[in-house]
């Protein structure tokens, strides 16, 4: 299995978490993300033998600019889109009885509503309703969350807000996140 990670590295530019070498901080975060893939495994998939040692492709890109970031975290998740479709039909036609070599013929030169098309009249699938996650890819990200921490004497919930990672699958291509979330590419 490969599973390309794809980082914009973008932060202040006092920062000096590990004096800024990207070449290490790529090999930590693909380090952590392998053997956490590896603990999890059996949270996600408990009746499957994990059979091979995962491995991944990975890369940081460094942008000096919060709209050049923004630019490529929307080209990623247009990216995300066009490979799942491609794939949802290319796995589609191959489970029909398709070669692999066949179905890659039929969908060459295919546009996105030919793709749609194809999905529906063959097998039934409404493209558009298909869930989020595989659409917009997944979207994680640092928010300001409440979170109760503990109850009170009183058995009152006792708040606080808290900086988390969260994990969603939504559009940010267009303005809606950013305005919402304006922490994320704030500039020094």
């Amino acid at each position: 299995m490969v599973l390309v990670m794809s980082t914009a590295l973008y932060g202040k530019r006092r920062a000096s978490f590990i004096k800024r070498r990207a070449s290490k901080i790529l090999s930590l975060g693909v380090s952590f993300f392998t053997s956490m893939y590896v603990i999890k495994w059996r949270d996600f998939f408990p009746h499957k033998e994990l059979k091979e040692p995962p491995y991944f492709d990975a890369r940081i890109v460094c942008y000096p600019r919060a709209k050049i970031v923004r630019d490529y975290l929307s080209w990623r998740q247009v990216d995300c889109h066009i490979n799942n479709q491609y794939n949802t039909c290319f796995w589609k036609l191959v489970q029909s009885g398709k070669s692999e070599k066949e179905a890659q013929e039929l969908l060459k030169g295919t546009l996105a509503k030919d793709k749609n098309e194809m999905l529906f009249t063959q097998f039934g699938i409404n493209y558009d309703k298909l869930p989020a996650m595989f659409k917009k890819g997944s979207c994680v990200y640092k928010d300001h969350v409440e979170e109760t921490v503990k109850i009170d004497e009183a058995g009152n919930p006792v708040k606080r807000i808290r900086q988390m990672v969260v994990v969603e699958h939504i559009d940010i291509i267009g303005n809606k996140f950013w305005e919402e979330h304006l922490n994320i590419l704030k500039e020094d």
